[in-house]
This record gives C-alpha cells, structure tokens and sequence, in this order.
C-alpha cells in the first residue's frame, strides 16, 4: 500500500464519511481507514447481536422477535430535517441514489405533563390542544410574522432588528406565555437550554423557518429517516468516494502516525505505509489533541413490543423542554419502527438522550420512560462529547467535534463545512434542488 494521497480519513463517522465523499468528488485522492470493520464509527447501526455485544456482553438477550439482522439500531439517535443541510448535501452530492428515505409520522412536545403534537403552521396553532384560544391567536400572528418577514421589506419587520433585538423581545411583542416560548424554542427551533432566549433572534427565526420549511415538504412532520437506520448514511457516501477513486479499509487499526516537522505527514497500518499531508479524524484517533467539552450525553435504547401509549403512530420525536420538568437540558425521545427496516413486525425502538446533570444519570430519564409504557429492555450508554483543541492548519491534522445530544443532523453539518472551510479555505457550495429529499409517506 506504499503510496501517495491528498487525504486521509480516519474513522467511518458520518462527519468523515461526507467529508471523504465530497473531497473525493472534487478530485482529491482519498485513503480512508477504520479500525472498526463495519462503517459507522460512533453513528452506525448495530445488529442485535452487535448490539448485546455492546451493551450487555454477559447479560441473557430477552426473547425476541425476528433475526440478528432484522434489527438496525443506531447508537446516536437523530432524523434528518426535510429542509434541513444534511438533505441538501444528499440531495446536492446524489448520495440519494443509494439511500431511501421515510418520512417519520409526527413531532410531539411534552406539556403540563401530557404530549401534543407541535403545530407547525398558523391552521395548525389554531387547533393545537397546546393553548387556549386567545394564545392560539397570538401564536398564530407570531409564525404569520416569521413567515412573512422580508428582509428587505422595512415593513415586515414590525421595528424588530433581528440582528440586535434578543427573541425574547419578540415573543413579548406578540405576548406570548411562557409554555408557548417553551415549545416554539424548543420543539420547532430545537435549542435544547433557554440561552437563546436573551441571545439576538435571527439565529432562532432561521431555525424555526427551517422548521416550518421542512413540515411543508411533505406534511406531518419535519423529519425524515434512512431505512435501514442511519449507518445506511455514511456508507452512502462511503460509496460516492469509491465510485470517485478513494480508497477503504476497515477492520485496519493504525500502528504509527508519521510527522514531519511536527506536521502530519501519513500512517503505518499492516498493509503498509500511506502518506498525505493532510488527516480528517474523528476524536478517538488523536486523543491528545481534543478536549472535553464539560458535557456527557446518556442514551438509553428502549426494546418495546407496542407503540407509544395515547399515539398509535408508527414513528415520532417527543421532546421533553427542559422547564417542564426541572431541567437545564432537554430531553429527546426518537421512536421507530417496523416501517424503517429497523426492527421486526410488532417491536419499536424508543431512543432517549439527554445530557447529563446529576451524579444518577438514568433517573433524568425517567419521564421519558413514564412516557413510554413497559420496556421489553432498556440499553444504556454514557458518551463524553470531546472538541478539538486546535483548527488543524498548522499540523494538518482536522478532527470531528462528539455527535451532541440534539434529535437532528443540523450540527453534524455545521462540523462538516466548518472542516471543509478550513481544509481548503472556501465555503462548501451545497446546490439546493428543488426536487429534495424523495421521503415515502
């Protein structure tokens, strides 16, 4: 393997992943390892046995349904904003060639103690069982506001600056109460504290527009969700760099990093001696240069045998925001089913994630597993969320950030054209086409 590239990629991680397939469309010569021997890093989907391997090495598997492969599920759980960068970089890189998509059936938000599904529109407020009549008219003016602003249409703006007043002006302007800041901060422009609150709005009217953008594309809701679980999506573009000339080996740990002065300038695996000067990573491979970010996110995969109790859907997100139940985070529930090529007929995964506050992290989830009805198994995993200390252009050496705790990809790009930019010194191009992300009912 004694060769020559313009890149090396280690780690099969979604953020890797899409940075190997662009760069190896634009005609980079791409070496991309993993020590793992299946794709997916820290965001693949684990078979059942996998799974238990994981998880529970030495505990007694419950009885259930279906084959090793018939389970898919993900260790980082997240959908796809319909609307959102992720789809547009599928769509833009025609990743979407490989990959099918179904839409997930709706978004709910927990409330006073009950879950109801997030309006995403002005019909929608009007009928939501979220608020009385009167806050119903007033959220209903809110979103007509955000939808009708024109940033070059003075009047649109009802004297608001979006750069200089904070959202929490905004919301008074329209007198909104506080459970409705709740869900609309929380549930459609999904920050996960109240921060934002005190923060300048336009970063929230994006995200909230982004929101409503991505429901209107198909209706329901504003998610959309790879068959087969997300490791479906970086070896998508997994096979956009090969079909481009890069070059994979899993299963192939790195035996030496090699330098010149004290720039990355390749690696030894068993195969041989590959050099570039330039490494995309993720964090695992260069522990000495990340740090912790203070945060550690606890997931816990819940097995079940039935839907969530009160919503016969067969997918959905539930968002518990923080205030609802004494918390500083919010706390994220992703279910699925049958319908994702996930599980077997007659099982659902619930996928609860959080970032951790207390010293007893498993009991911050329990109203997410109030929620849930009896569980058949719950699988447990804390991950601590690393950044890089540096931006990598002195030594060459680009590393990912930890997947967050958030329930969509959002974050994941940002990481992916900060890195981009940083490589090569412009911003990443992403055509949007109209036609978008092809997501089954």
């Amino acid at each position: 393997m004694d060769e020559n590239y313009d890149v090396i990629v280690l780690g099969t991680g979604l953020t890797e992943c899409v940075l190997s397939g662009i760069l190896s469309v634009e005609g980079k010569k791409v070496l991309h390892i993993d020590r793992q021997d299946f794709y997916g890093g820290e965001s693949a989907s684990l078979n059942l046995s996998q799974l238990y391997g994981k998880f529970k090495p030495s505990a007694q598997k419950p009885e259930l349904k279906g084959r090793d492969r018939d389970w898919c599920v993900d260790l980082i759980p997240k959908f796809l904003m319909a609307n959102g960068e992720l789809s547009n970089i599928l769509v833009h890189t025609e990743v979407t060639r490989y990959i099918e998509f179904k839409q997930i059936a709706a978004s709910y938000v927990y409330r006073n103690g009950r879950i109801a599904k997030v309006p995403s529109n002005a019909k929608e407020a009007l009928a939501s069982s979220l608020m009385g009549i009167f806050e119903k008219r007033r959220m209903k003016r809110f979103l007509e506001y955000i939808q009708n602003y024109d940033e070059d249409v003075a009047s649109t703006h009802q004297g608001f600056d979006l750069d200089k007043n904070t959202m929490n002006e905004i919301y008074n302007y329209f007198g909104l109460e506080n459970g409705t800041k709740d869900f609309i901060g929380h549930a459609m422009a999904l920050w996960s504290t109240d921060d934002y609150l005190n923060e300048v709005a336009r970063p929230t009217y994006e995200r909230i527009l982004l929101y409503a953008q991505s429901v209107a594309k198909y209706g329901k809701s504003p998610y959309i969700y790879p068959l087969y679980g997300l490791g479906e999506l970086p070896q998508g573009f997994a096979r956009l760099s090969a079909i481009y000339g890069g070059t994979y080996m899993l299963d192939t740990p790195i035996d030496e990093v090699l330098y010149d002065n004290d720039k990355f300038a390749g690696v030894k695996t068993k195969e041989g001696t590959a050099k570039a000067p330039i490494v995309v990573a993720d964090p695992t491979y260069f522990p000495e240069l990340v740090k912790k970010t203070g945060s550690k996110v606890i997931r816990a995969i819940c097995i079940l045998d039935h839907p969530v109790p009160g919503v016969d859907l067969d997918s959905l997100q539930i968002i518990i925001p923080q205030n609802q139940v004494g918390r500083k985070h919010d706390i994220y529930i992703a279910v699925l089913s049958d319908v994702h090529c996930v599980v077997p007929k007659g099982h659902f995964l619930a996928i609860v994630s959080t970032i951790i506050e207390t010293e007893t992290p498993h009991v911050e989830l329990e109203p997410a597993f109030k929620l849930l009805g009896p569980r058949i198994d719950t699988l447990m995993g804390i991950a601590e969320l690393y950044e890089p200390t540096d931006d990598g252009t002195k030594n060459g050496i680009y590393l990912s950030k930890s997947y967050d705790a958030s329930s969509h990809f959002e974050s994941t790009t940002d990481d992916v054209k900060d890195i981009y930019f940083r490589i090569t010194g412009k911003n990443l191009q992403v055509k949007k086409r109209e036609e978008g992300v092809v997501a089954e009912e």
